[in-house]
């Protein structure tokens, strides 16, 4: 296969907080199968939430995979909370203070708060550690086609996927989602990953964004809109076997189980969906004729998909090391009733902790080399020596 007959493999990497280091362990599996010096297997790349920032890491160091995920690897596999969000005792008490006077008082005008947590410390980690302006080389050199970002705005109610690549590319809209290009920069990244309430929304151009996943109905779609040929799609939920049982007396939800069960609604649900929907385009295509479908003036395509999604579940990983939590985090959280086996989901999205980040590298790391021939085949490359 040349050059040219390549497929453009697409990156599809959803949000889901401190879960997305899994997605970091199947890419350092994927660049273990490569020889050295291996060109960018994906030249096209989609994110959402922390998959927007693994998608813009890969995109800036799109000139070296290896070192690309090197990277990311080295950055997730050390990990803390502080690296991320204020997790001291001042900055926990100052933001739940505002929260309680705001609720008490019946708001506090300018002052209302934003968010639960401060994110600055992300925002100086992303400045310092990620040169966004190496994605236009990785671009213009051609190791790169195009990478997008997707956020949703406040106002228009809009699922924007932000994207930077080639010129060819055309913008696109469809029902409540729309293709911006634009120069991504670290707001763009904040804004993509801003889980609400938790995290306060970014202002880009006239527009208040918040978390991607929140009104992405089609997670794919913008790698297709970029040129997908082909999609690996890196998944953050563990897909049991067998249906949880029903207590027969359950007591009433805690805010942290509704929580956990929003966050998974937003995160997750909408990706399996729009698997499924993929899958049934491409029953529906192959049944028409290639002439029929030129005639007819069909503009459906197959599009094959790869999905690599935890073998184990990720919520026990996270029961496990909630203790490794910060005191004024647990203190927090226990107040809403995520301190047992039940907020264990909720945990699982803001545990940025090295020793649960380093077991869920390892997971995505062996759950990729298992299917390893598999992805050597998808990705139509020849594995390392």
């Amino acid at each position: 296969m040349t050059e040219g007959t390549r497929p453009k493999v697409g990156l599809v990497m959803a949000g889901g907080g401190a879960r997305a280091a899994y997605q970091v362990g199947v890419l350092k599996a994927v660049a273990e199968l490569l020889p050295p010096g291996a060109p960018n297997p994906f030249p096209i790349l989609s994110g959402t939430s922390a998959g927007a920032i693994n998608a813009a890491a890969l995109a800036a160091y799109a000139l070296n995979f290896h070192d690309a995920v090197r990277r990311l690897n080295y950055i997730w596999r050390n990990f803390h909370v502080e690296r991320v969000f204020r997790a001291d005792a001042t900055g926990i008490a100052a933001s739940g203070a505002r929260w309680l006077a705001a609720l008490m008082l019946g708001g506090l005008g300018k002052r209302n708060p934003q968010a639960l947590l401060d994110r600055s410390p992300l925002a100086a980690l992303l400045e310092h550690y990620l040169p966004m302006e190496k994605i236009q080389q990785a671009i213009d050199a051609g190791a790169l086609h195009a990478v997008s970002v997707t956020a949703a705005g406040f106002s228009s109610g809009q699922s924007v996927s932000f994207y930077q690549g080639a010129d060819s590319i055309a913008p696109w809209q469809r029902a409540r989602r729309v293709g911006s290009a634009t120069r991504l920069s670290v707001d763009h990244l904040l804004a993509s990953s801003a889980i609400p309430l938790v995290f306060a929304a970014v202002k880009i151009n006239r527009e208040y964004f918040g978390d991607g996943s929140l009104r992405q109905i089609a997670p794919i779609s913008p790698a297709l809109h970029l040129g997908a040929d082909r999609v690996l799609v890196i998944g953050v939920r563990y897909d049991s076997p067998a249906r949880a049982p029903r207590e027969h007396d359950p007591p009433y939800p805690t805010l942290a189980q509704v929580a956990g069960h929003v966050l998974n609604s937003i995160f997750l649900d909408s990706l399996e969906a729009d698997l499924e929907r993929l899958q049934r385009i491409n029953r529906t295509v192959s049944l028409i004729p290639p002439q029929q479908r030129v005639e007819g003036g069909v503009t459906l395509r197959q599009v094959d998909a790869l999905v690599i999604s935890p073998s184990q579940d990720i919520e026990r990983i996270a029961a496990r090391h909630a203790h490794r939590l910060p005191r004024p985090v647990r203190f927090l959280l226990r107040g809403i009733g995520a301190g047992n086996r039940a907020g264990a989901n909720l945990v699982s999205y803001l545990l940025f902790e090295k020793p649960y980040c380093r077991e869920l590298i390892s997971l995505g790391y062996a759950d990729a080399m298992i299917r390893r021939d598999e992805l050597l085949a998808f990705l139509a490359v020849r594995s390392r020596p």
